[in-house]
């Protein structure tokens, strides 16, 4: 179920405050107007019951009667206690009564209809809504304008800070306004600026140290090979190898990152391609259920799927099966499979570079290399766990159906 978004919260906050006040104001109008309509229906009964009793004291005729027989109880009561008294008997036709005592046993008593006050405060009580109703859809449109440029900001905002978390540090907001939505876009600018500079220093920081260390190792390298043969010069050239080795892998990564490369394709087998890739490997089998011809950059292809080999005796258990489906190649080992939470951070933000799934076992830069040059390629990597046991990771050439 989807949650309602800021411009929705914001929308329904200022109809529900709509609503709530055009209620109260109507409310206290109609009581305002119905006790001053009473009371002054009250004062104009009470001074014609006056006038009547003195037409009484002089023997003239009123419309005031003496002991009616329809006189409500409670006025009775009163009027016995010698209060003048002004009474509103309720029903479906209201009637307003004045009495008072004009002896012992009588009682002048006056009535009218209640009904034109009942029906004017009718008539106001529906104007009263009318006008209510009328204000509470426009502030609601209002405010519903208003919250859906405000969630369209924080939306877009948000996006933004989505596409920069992605990779994409060209990403930029658009900061309209001074309020807070445009403060948190020109955060998210220089966030994206801060990160990007950082990222921008690391890369010349790990290209030049690359760089600087090709000539020594090159230099140790031609050392080594001049050594007599033994034990200790064997181990000598086996570190020297994966020192280089580890040097153009950080080169690798440092093109990648400033996308300095360049693709060169060609028509090619895809199961020719698996067999060079792991040609040097030892307990890796390559097996083709079925075959393709695709366009793309062999020599890529190929990186990728000696890292993926690599990185499965490595990691996981022989042996590993490189199998060939078309324009699709699985890499599977037999061992335990992915951590959940390596598989977790493999789905979401990708391999980490120098950050292995079991430390002290490589660099982390092999599935690195691996992602950027698929993502070069335009094809696709997935990450997961086979069901009968072992990592397995997908290759998806962009020629595959």
């Amino acid at each position: 179920m989807a949650r309602p978004n800021l411009g929705a919260k914001a929308a329904l906050v200022v109809a529900v405050t709509a609503l709530v006040v055009s209620t109260a104001i109507g409310l206290l109008v109609h009581h305002l107007t119905a006790s001053d309509q009473l009371a002054t229906a009250r004062t104009d009964l009470d001074g014609q019951l006056l006038n009547d009793a003195y037409d009484y004291a002089a023997g003239r005729q009123s419309p005031a009667r003496i002991n009616p027989a329809d006189l409500p109880d409670p006025l009775a009561r009163a009027v016995r206690a010698n209060v003048r008294v002004t009474y509103l008997q309720g029903g479906r036709h209201p009637v307003l009564w004045a009495a008072t005592r004009v002896s012992d046993r009588d009682v002048l008593a006056l009535s009218q209809s209640y009904g034109p006050e009942t029906r004017a405060l009718a008539s106001l009580d529906r104007t009263l809504v009318a006008v209510g109703g009328t204000a509470t859809v426009v502030v609601s449109l209002a405010g519903l304008l208003l919250g859906v440029r405000v969630g369209r900001r924080a939306t877009a905002a948000a996006q933004t800070a989505e596409r920069i978390a992605d990779g994409e540090l060209d990403a930029r907001v658009d900061p309209r306004g001074r309020d807070e939505i445009a403060r948190l876009a020109a955060s998210v600018n220089t966030m994206a600026d801060a990160l990007g500079a950082r990222l921008e220093a690391e890369r010349r920081v790990t290209a030049d140290i690359a760089h600087e260390l090709r000539t020594p190792v090159a230099g140790m390298s031609t050392a080594a090979g001049l050594l007599p043969p033994g034990p200790a010069t064997e181990l000598i050239r086996r570190s020297v190898q994966n020192l280089r080795g580890l040097v153009e892998d950080v080169l690798e990564v440092a093109r990648m990152d400033a996308q300095v490369v360049a693709l060169e394709t060609e028509e090619r087998q895809v199961s020719a391609m698996a067999r060079r890739a792991v040609a040097g490997l030892d307990r890796v089998e390559v097996r083709v259920p079925a075959d393709t011809v695709v366009t793309t950059d062999p020599r890529r292809v190929e990186r990728i799927l000696a890292n993926l080999a690599s990185n499965a005796l490595r990691h996981g258990a022989p042996p590993v099966v490189v199998e060939v489906a078309g324009a699709v190649v699985r890499v599977r080992d037999h061992g335990r499979g992915f951590p959940p939470d390596v598989l977790a951070v493999l789905h979401t933000s990708g391999p980490q570079r120098f950050r292995t799934t079991v430390p002290g076992t490589g660099t982390g830069l092999g599935l690195t290399i691996a992602v950027g040059q698929a993502r070069l390629l335009g094809a696709e990597l997935t990450f997961r766990n086979h069901p009968d046991g072992g990592a397995e990771v997908v290759l998806t050439l962009p020629d595959g159906d």
